[in-house]
């Protein structure tokens, strides 16, 4: 637990030093935002609010992709890897540090987003707003313990920067599916719907749990 805390301390004090994530992921999340408004056809506000669920979270979605592909960028540009592998306790917690900070950090990006895009799209987003801010953070814990995990896996290749998004966002379909079902009904005034939060906590408990164990062996490789 130690050494997750300590590395969650550590990655969000340089990212506070560097901002280097943070900045990446939120300059990307706000051109893709002016993308789609120039791209969107002329509607009625409620028709723009109909869609805006689904635009919200590719945003999302892409922008942390940006952002997760950089979680072991520090580790290995300074020849940290082998040193991150010889901590003590067992290497799931390497994994929780790691997926917690990412965790914050694409939150903050996503706020920031959500800001944004109301601004641009005119859409009232504080409807439902503890509802839309729990699928959000539950989405999260998935996006962040897969990410970290294949993070981690294609760090020393080549193409990590295509595997990356190749490798992760068919993982994130359910959970994509299941945090716009769940937004469209709090943003139009239903309430948060177990036919989405039910999907959230079983996926994303079940892949925190497979990725501490197989961080393991995606660590000695």
């Amino acid at each position: 637990m130690k050494v997750a805390l300590a590395l969650l301390w550590k990655d969000l004090a340089t990212e506070w030093r560097s901002r280097d994530r943070v900045v990446a992921m939120t300059v990307f999340a706000f051109l893709v935002v002016v993308v789609f408004q120039f791209a969107w056809p002329e509607s009625d506000p409620t028709e723009t609010a109909r869609f805006a669920p689904g635009v919200i979270w590719v945003i999302y979605v892409f922008a942390a992709v940006i952002g997760l592909g950089r979680t072991f960028a520090t580790e290995l540009e300074n020849e940290a890897m082998t040193a991150l592998a010889l901590a003590p306790g067992t290497r799931g917690w390497i994994f929780l540090g790691k997926a917690a900070a990412s965790w914050c950090l694409i939150t903050t990006v996503q706020i920031l987003t959500a800001v944004v895009f109301a601004l641009f799209f005119r859409v009232d987003l504080t409807i439902g707003l503890a509802g839309s801010a729990a699928l959000v953070a539950l989405a999260n814990v998935s996006i962040c313990s897969v990410g970290t995990l294949l993070s981690a896996m294609s760090v020393r290749s080549r193409f990590r920067d295509v595997l990356m998004p190749v490798l992760l966002l068919p993982t994130l379909i359910p959970v994509h599916g299941a945090a716009v079902h769940g937004t469209t009904a709090t943003l139009g005034g239903q309430g948060l719907p177990f036919s989405a939060v039910q999907p959230l906590v079983v996926i994303g408990g079940i892949y925190l749990v497979l990725c501490f164990l197989l961080f393991d062996y995606v660590l000695d490789e």
